[in-house]
Parts: C-alpha cells; structure tokens; sequence
C-alpha cells in the first residue's frame, strides 16, 4: 500500500477532551474520529488494527471448537422479559419502539438471542457440548462515555456462549475458555490476570475477568504475592488484619456534635479513630428498605448488597423515605424507632460487644459508647460482609496481605448455570430419554478496548509501538526522494517486498523526511525502513526497530539482505508473544 493513495490524517497535538494516553493517540495517529459521546468512527488504519484483533481471536475460539455465529444486532424485548431482565438491565439498555409500536432494544449482549436460536437446534445430549460465538456490535447507553473507546456507547464485542448436559461438562469448556482467553491476550500482547468477580446482571456460579494492569483502569483489583490470588475488589471477602476493640467502657453517653454529620467530622471532632464510629447507610431497592451499620473506616460494597438481597436497583433514600422511618440524616444510629419494612443488616467487621461512637437519631447529637447487642438480636438482624475489601486486608486463601492495583477488563468469563436455559426450556433428552435442562456457559472479550488497553501498555513520548501481531502494518518504508529515476529504484524495493508477503506501506508522500518520520513513530509500525541519500548512492538502508529505537543500516545488494534484517527483527519482536504462548502450554 502506498501512504499516496492512503488516508493518514495524523495531528501534532493533544485533542482537548482526551485525558487518557489511548484515546489522545488513536485520535491523533489518525485511527479514529469521534462522532458523537461514547461513538467513534474506525479509519482505514485503525480498522486494519482492528480486524487483526479480531482475527486473532476468530481463529483460537476456532481452534478450541466454537463455531461462529452472527445474530441481529436489535432484539425483540419479548425474550427480554421471559428471561427477567428487561427491568433489571436498567437504563443502560437502549429501547425503542418500531414502527408497529413494538418494543425492541440494541442488544448489550445476546444470552436471550442465542436462547431462543439454538433451542430447536439441540434436541439429544449428542448434539451437547456445544459453544457458539459471535464478534458483533453491542450497544450500551453509558450515563458517562470515557476514555475514548474504553467506555462508550457503541463496541465490538465477541461473545460466546456454550450448552452442557451437566456442570462436569461446563467445567470442561470453561477452563479450555479460560485457556484460550490466556492464548487471545498474549497474542495481542497483553499480559493478563484472570480475577474472581461478580457476575453482576448475568447471573451465575463462577465469575473470571481478565484484567490488565493500568493506572487509568476503573477497576480495583486485590492481589495477594504470596499464593497468587486474585480478585476484583467488589468480590473480594473483607478478612480485616484485626477487628479493633472500638472504645472501652460500658456506659452509654449522649454527646453534643452540632453540625458534625460525617464520620470523619465526627471522629475529629471527638479525637477517636474512624474504625470506632458506626455508619449507618439507608438504602431503597426495588421498593423496599434496608439500613446497614459498619465502622466508620469502611465503605459499603453495593454488588455485595445487590447479590445478598437479589436486588436489581438499588440507591440511597431520599428525605421523604428518610421521614417515613423517622431517620435523622446523619445522626442515625442503634435505638430509632424499629419498623417491619426496614431491613437491618450488620458489616461482619463490627464487634456486637463493643463500644461505638454512633449517631443518637437526634439532630447534632451522637451518642458513646453504643453496643449493638443491647438494641439487636442476633437472631433478627443479620451479620454478613458487606464491606469493600481495601489494601492491607488478609488474602482468603492464606491470610497474607494483599495489594490493591487499577486494571482494565478485557474479557470475562462465567458459569451461568441454568438461569437462562431454565428461563428458556433449552432442554435436551439425556441418554435414558428423559428431558433435561442444558447448563450454560458464557464469554466475552471487548475488542475495541483490548485495542485502546495495547495502546496504554505500548507507548511512549513519541507515540505507539504496536505489538507486531497486530500493528496496521509491520513496515513502514520512508523514502526520501524527488526524480522520478529515484523514486523508481525504491519501488523496485518496496515491490521486491510485496511479492515476498510483507506486510508493508509505502510512505511515498511528497513531504519532509521529518514529517514522515514523526508519522511512522506516532503510528507505531514496528519496522521502519527509511531509503534516501544514502541508499541512492551508497545503497545503504536503515532499519528501525521502533519498540527499541534502535537503528542498523546494511548495505543492499539483494532483497535477501534486507529481508534477512526483517526477519530478525520480526523473530525478536514476536519472541515475548512465543515465550508467553510457551508458558501457557
């Protein structure tokens, strides 16, 4: 390809509204343009990117048996509802209405799609296991579309989804998923960790993302070095390094606090520490009411809230709701008036028998000293975890302190069990002729943001430098001349290495060696070969290593120099992607 009949639209400086590394080169490298909040256009260079993504993981989902599929992208909202979850997915579905005033939305994701499409498709457990997949568009109407293709509203997505007569068979497909998502990203030149999660809206018994480490990523993840655990920080079982005594003392004092309503208000204004005042969040979920205590220091974990309660919304009450129970904001605390619609619950970190710092359910008033077991029964108010796990707190596998890094989500995994074949009556007839319900698996990878998630991993001061399984183009020729005599000399080159199958574009635009130079660099094509002064007169060529910077010229007397030279740079370059497959085998 010629960068004359291309179109490389690159610009020198940052675009105002991009903050983070990935979304300010894409756009400046000319892979993409934004067309509106969270939805942006591919051009030729960034699709090209794009589909070798997309190729990689098309042929190892091929490799481990998947058979692809290709599902309309708007789905009826019929399926939606027979499976729960047209109310549940909130407002981040898109819904609309067609024509005929029939309800339909943009699909997020297809478990109810695939559903009803394989359903009379699997009749006997011969034709199980079976795991299909697609690499389609989603849509989802974020509230804040960030980080450029990171977060927005419209992706590409492969997601796949397997059926197994039982859980053994599941277990089967799943590691050699997990397997095979490990193949993906090193592949891509991502280095992964596989982390426990919550499976949030998609149900199920067995969650995996696979993250990768980034200081912009959205995600806390909770690593323990000492056994290797791993786990999304909203998963993560809180096992503090110990449970404080909180105060000492068993009388009960009411204290003057006038306009001290926060914990940290609160506890200055007392001199005690945080981790021995109570805090106590009133919550509403799909019109019901519960109000949790934990210590002052820790954070309530809402998914673990949600999946306790089996809620699907959930936020904190307004002043009206607040009135109804009698709760005073910001000075709720043990002993408010009980009643039979508000739930309440207890962080698993409080010590019953302890005294607390809480607040006296009177304005500008807290009380000292407060223990739990005097105003609740154990037996009606329920102790679980139900705090955010944070640095510093015990590993559940083998009680070391964990670490607590960003990461981004590339993939994610699950065992969704039979939520959705039961919703569906996906069932087959087993070896002794007896109708039984299918046991499903499901998996996903974002494509667009294992795209952008390379690009925070690969960059540097003067641009991208691709992995170069996936780079536009793995070489990128400069040249640097103005007869027509010369320019031919190079397309003799350039032509030589089209017919041996490189990968190569040709920047034979009319501008400055500077200007093409920054291009190439900003771009990130892994090779470039830059053949001017030098080599019209001294046939000299440089090589440049872009991931290295390092440069080598050679003398040409045949092509079989120079792609002698290619060849060693393109073995070193894939050489971390072979050391990883290795090691994943």
């Amino acid at each position: 390809m010629k960068a004359s009949s291309y179109l490389i639209p690159t610009t020198k400086d940052d675009p105002q509204d991009a903050v983070v590394a990935s979304h300010k080169l894409m756009l400046r490298a000319g892979l993409v343009r934004k067309s509106a909040a969270g939805l942006y256009s591919y051009l030729p260079l960034g699709l090209r990117i794009l589909k070798k993504i997309e190729s990689i993981v098309r042929e190892e989902m091929d490799d481990a048996g998947a058979l692809e599929f290709q599902l309309p992208i708007l789905t009826p909202a019929e399926i939606w509802k027979e499976s729960g979850r047209w109310d549940k997915m909130g407002k981040e579905m898109f819904r609309l209405r067609d024509r005929h005033d029939v309800e339909n939305c943009l699909g997020p994701t297809h478990e109810e799609s695939f559903c009803t499409l394989v359903k009379p498709m699997v009749r006997s457990y011969k034709d199980l296991p079976i795991n299909v997949y697609q690499i389609h568009t989603k849509f989802r109407d974020e509230i804040r579309p960030r980080f450029g293709v990171i977060r927005s509203r419209e992706f590409t997505m492969k997601d796949a989804y397997s059926f197994h007569l039982d859980e053994e068979s599941l277990d089967k497909t799943y590691q050699k998923m997990r397997l095979t998502y490990r193949r993906i990203f090193a592949r891509l030149g991502l280095s992964t960790i596989p982390v426990q999660a919550d499976s949030g809206n998609m149900g199920g018994s067995a969650s995996e993302e696979f993250m990768v480490v980034s200081p912009i990523g959205e995600e806390t993840l909770t690593i323990c070095g000492s056994c290797g655990y791993s786990g999304n920080i909203e998963k993560t079982p809180v096992i503090a390094a110990s449970i404080l005594p909180a105060l000492a003392g068993d009388i009960e004092e009411i204290i003057e606090t006038p306009g001290k309503k926060t914990i940290q208000e609160v506890a200055s204004f007392l001199s005690v520490p945080e981790s021995t005042t109570l805090k106590a969040v009133a919550m509403s979920y799909d019109g019901k009411y519960v109000l949790i205590f934990l210590t002052g220091d820790r954070e309530l974990n809402e998914n673990k809230l949600k999946n306790f309660l089996g809620a699907n919304e959930l936020r904190p009450m307004g002043q009206t709701e607040l009135t109804k129970f009698e709760l005073t904001a910001g000075f709720i605390g043990p002993g408010f008036k009980e009643n039979n619609e508000l739930l309440v619950l207890v962080d698993a970190l409080v010590n019953w028998d302890a005294g607390y710092v809480a607040g006296a359910n009177e304005f500008d008033k807290h009380k000292k000293g407060v223990k739990l077991s005097k105003y609740f029964l154990a037996a009606k108010v329920q102790s679980i975890d139900l705090a955010q796990a944070r640095e510093g707190d015990l590993c559940p596998n083998c009680s070391s302190p964990l670490q607590a890094e960003k990461g981004i989500e590339v993939g994610h995994i699950f065992k969704l069990g039979q939520k959705y074949s039961k919703a569906f009556d996906v069932s087959v007839l087993n070896d002794k002729g007896k109708a039984t319900l299918t046991t499903m698996g499901c998996y996903g990878i974002g494509v667009n943001r294992c795209m952008a998630t390379v690009i925070e991993q690969c960059n540097d001061e003067k641009g991208i430098f691709w992995p170069i399984s996936i780079a536009p183009f793995e070489i990128c020729l400069v040249s640097i001349a103005k007869s027509v005599e010369d320019n031919a000399r190079i397309a003799e080159v350039y032509e030589g290495l089209k017919e041996a199958k490189y990968d190569i574009l040709w920047d034979d635009r009319d501008l400055g060696p500077g200007f093409k130079f920054k291009d190439s660099e900003l771009i990130g094509f892994p090779i470039r070969l830059t053949m001017g002064k030098g080599f019209l007169e001294k046939k000299e060529i440089t090589i440049l290593n872009r991931k290295t910077m390092e440069e080598k010229t050679i003398v040409y007397n045949a092509l079989s120099d120079l792609t002698q030279e290619i060849d060693k740079i393109r073995t070193e370059l894939k050489q971390s992607i072979s050391e990883s497959l290795v090691a994943l085998n």
